[in-house]
């Protein structure tokens, strides 16, 4: 089985052609487990499978580190795209890609036939807490600043949905926020019945925030896309932000607007680190 080892801003994913390979008969989810792992595998968040589609340019699937599939990644799509395009799979410089969280359409920037970076639109942020979905009612409400209970602790959360659920704190300074302790806490708090994303922002100004994530079923990464336009969002409903700010992550820089037609924008790099082949022993793991 071939592969090919791309990330955006550090947020790394192992990308499998599954119009070429044949995946029939293997566990995905165990497969996914076996090759992102960073000491006895390729390394990497998850796999992400390249895929037809009858709805849309080509299909994205997205298996995490644990073997859990996430509905979309936005750093991950970036460099769908970039594979996509660069291989011939598609001629297109505006796509549109099937994912667990509906239709999403990245528009590449080409220079001398190589992808340098893509703007994504992300779709429109769904607030409501059965959308998130979050436990609780009323259900078709807003969760803004909401004080939730963690093991005795209280925190002030923002939630929103980005076709998978974040859960947004701001935090002092993310150099010192709990991310790795208070993260997987409130990623299985009951209150959340798919589990979720956890984000820490520290707002700089009203046209720069910085984030550290932890990822559902990933872990801390280095950047996550769909986390960093859920904590934009978050920052202006709490009025802390602008309708365009820079996000800084652990991997970068990514750039961010909240439109007047209420989709938001996500632009930023993505990167091809290598390709090979899978050694069979692994194939039979899964």
């Amino acid at each position: 089985m071939r592969f090919t080892k791309m990330h955006g801003l550090g947020n790394d994913y192992v990308y499998i052609n599954g119009l070429e390979e044949d995946l029939s008969g293997l566990d995905l989810a165990e497969l996914s487990r076996v090759l992102s792992d960073r000491h006895f595998g390729i390394g990497g968040d998850g796999i992400i499978l390249v895929l037809p589609s009858a709805a849309a340019d080509l299909h994205m699937r997205i298996l995490n580190s644990d073997g859990s599939e996430a509905e979309m990644c936005g750093n991950g799509i970036r460099a769908f795209a970039k594979y996509a395009y660069e291989r011939g799979l598609t001629a297109k410089t505006k796509l549109e890609v099937e994912t667990g969280a509906g239709l999403i359409r990245p528009e590449l920037t080409v220079e001398g036939g190589v992808v340098t970076r893509v703007r994504v639109d992300m779709g429109e942020p769904r607030l409501l807490r059965r959308e998130i979905p979050m436990a609780g009612e009323p259900g078709d409400e807003r969760v803004v600043g909401e004080s939730i209970e963690v093991d005795g602790e209280t925190v002030r959360v923002t939630c929103v949905s980005m076709g998978n659920p974040h859960c947004v704190l701001f935090v002092p300074s993310t150099a010192e926020a709990p991310v790795t302790t208070l993260g997987p806490r409130l990623e299985h708090h009951p209150l959340f019945p798919s589990r979720t994303n956890v984000e820490f922002v520290e707002v700089l100004g009203r046209d720069r925030l910085r984030m550290r994530v932890w990822e559902r079923g990933a872990g801390e990464t280095l950047a996550c896309g769909t986390g960093a336009t859920a904590s934009a969002v978050a920052a202006v409903l709490n009025g802390r932000a602008d309708r365009a700010v820079t996000i800084e992550l652990l991997g970068g820089e990514l750039q961010w607007e909240w439109a007047p037609d209420n989709h938001v924008f996500l632009t930023g790099p993505a990167t091809e680190v290598f390709s090979g082949e899978v050694d069979v022993e692994h194939l039979r793991q899964a």
